[in-house]
């Protein structure tokens, strides 16, 4: 992939990311005075993790949904806890920043680890993006598993 695509590509995970942080707290706001607070929680995290696929499927990525890359994608959010609770651990004890700061950095440091298992998962050679040769738009490719 092209430089320049790279970075659209790079620019639209971080859009999706602030849009589902969005999403994520306005479910949670509108769930938390009806459930317990943990419940709102998890129901609005797995909600917004649905969305996330989806809107990092169509437009990060521009590809097709499969059951498979869905029932994968969570990994993504593993991915993203481990590398912000390692690098948060890292920044507080080791780097000595102040640890009501730490949790941002350490979820900047996160966002090429969890955008690189996005793409290993989302975009399979099968799906990846293609070009018409007519009219040089670009168009998913069939995926592979249905």
């Amino acid at each position: 992939m092209r430089l320049r695509g790279q970075l659209g590509q790079v620019l639209r995970f971080g859009l999706v990311g602030g849009v589902n942080t969005g999403t994520f707290f306005g479910i949670y706001l509108l769930l938390h005075p009806w459930m317990p607070y943990f419940a709102a929680y998890t129901l609005a995290f797995l909600l917004s993790m649905v969305g996330s696929f989806f809107m990092n499927t169509y437009f990060t990525y521009r590809t097709r949904p499969t059951w498979k890359k869905f029932l994968l994608f969570p990994l993504t959010q593993v991915t993203n806890y481990v590398v912000q609770s390692v690098g948060l651990y890292a920044l507080v004890a080791w780097a000595g920043m102040d640890s009501k700061i730490a949790p941002l950095a350490a979820a900047v440091i996160a966002i090429p680890f969890t955008y690189l298992i996005a793409q290993r998962i989302l975009v399979s050679r099968g799906g990846r993006p293609i070009r018409c040769p007519r009219s040089g738009t670009r168009t998913p490719a069939p995926s592979r598993t249905p």
